[in-house]
């Protein structure tokens, strides 16, 4: 059946600045982003106390997503800071990742000059800007440069891709690469699948179903951090409120505001086999206890064997949907325009 508000020409329409090209383009970036990686130049650590990335929005979304992909297969902390500070423990036996789209947010380079104070090795992540002047001014400070021209959020595969091979390097997991190239191989079948000239789409199913409405993204052990990518992307590219929860932890207490959701929200819960055996059961119950308050809600299971291919399909989807919800809602997905006003009133003080 076609659908007119979500054909091609409309959705080439309502983002002249071609977000969803960037999104679609992520398949094409693994590779980049694991030359861009290797190229830096980055020393193996054969004893390390873990890995820590700093960084912001977008440019820090890929060290969750990385940290799910890793999950239990962690052989040392991975730790993820949004903010100005770093943990005390922090030092020489620490790898710190700095990640900054951009080069100039401002937490993310408070943190690389504590990271700098306190003898621990430092990686960053870039366009430029002061962070990438920083790295250059220290001399021992690897910079994995990102492609520019884009916005943060559309550089999610160059920040998860890094963030993962860090983490090998810092010792604090092993090697995903095959993994690596198994997303890239499955998100390329993908596009054409959840792509705009695709009749009947999951992509174009969801952006639907969530018209009108309020979604909280739900996710388990393995994408809790996808659920945070959606919610993000939603805000961002559908300009829209949207809300993240992580199971079983909902089932303690979220769960008793479900019934007062009075039509105006829309459960959403990522499935992926890479959870505890119980967690199947949790999702089923998920799924009854939310229809039973009267709340419309979506399963959406992941695609892939490995489970860095199953958490980064699934970031694809729920970027594509979410720039078809713009497209549905008169909006155009790019520009952040509050954002932008927000870092001015800062930059005023």
């Amino acid at each position: 059946m076609s659908d007119e508000r979500l054909s091609a020409q409309a959705i080439a329409a309502a983002d002249p600045a071609g977000m969803l090209g960037d999104v679609l383009a992520q398949p094409h970036q693994f590779d980049d982003a694991l030359w861009r990686t290797e190229s830096a130049g980055i020393k193996r650590r054969h004893r390390s106390r873990g890995l820590v990335i700093a960084g912001m929005g977008g440019s820090a979304i890929g060290a969750d997503l990385a940290a799910a992909a890793i999950g239990l297969r962690a052989r040392a902390p991975i730790t993820v800071v949004r903010g100005y500070e770093l943990p005390n423990w922090v030092g020489p036996d620490t790898l710190v990742v700095c990640a900054s789209y951009s080069g100039d947010t401002e937490e993310t380079l408070h943190c690389f000059e504590q990271a700098g104070a306190a003898g621990a090795p430092r990686v960053a992540v870039t366009t430029g800007g002061r962070l990438a002047e920083g790295a250059r001014a220290a001399g021992d400070v690897p910079v994995i440069g990102a492609p520019s021209g884009m916005q943060p959020r559309a550089a999610v595969v160059y920040m998860t891709v890094a963030a993962l091979q860090c983490a090998e390097l810092a010792g604090a997991a092993p090697s995903l690469r095959a993994e690596i190239d198994d997303a890239a191989a499955l998100t390329r079948e993908h596009v054409a699948e959840w792509g705009p000239e695709a009749q009947d789409a999951e992509s174009k199913a969801i952006a639907h179903a969530i018209e009108g409405r309020i979604p909280v993204v739900y996710g388990g052990r393995t994408t809790t951090a996808v659920a945070r990518r959606w919610r993000s992307q939603l805000n961002e590219n559908a300009k829209l409120l949207a809300f993240y929860g992580d199971l079983p932890e909902a089932h303690h207490n979220e769960v008793l505001g479900w019934h007062d959701a009075d039509g105006t929200l829309v459960g959403i819960v990522l499935e992926t086999p890479e959870e505890h055996e119980r967690m199947a059961r949790r999702f089923d119950v998920t799924a009854e206890v939310m229809r039973a308050a009267g709340l419309d809600s979506l399963r959406v299971g992941s695609r892939g064997e490995s489970a860095t291919a199953q958490v980064m399909s699934l970031v694809l989807l729920g970027d594509i949907a979410s720039v078809y919800l713009a497209v549905l809602r008169g909006i155009d997905p790019t520009p952040v325009a509050e954002i932008e006003e927000l870092k001015e009133r800062l930059d005023d003080r």
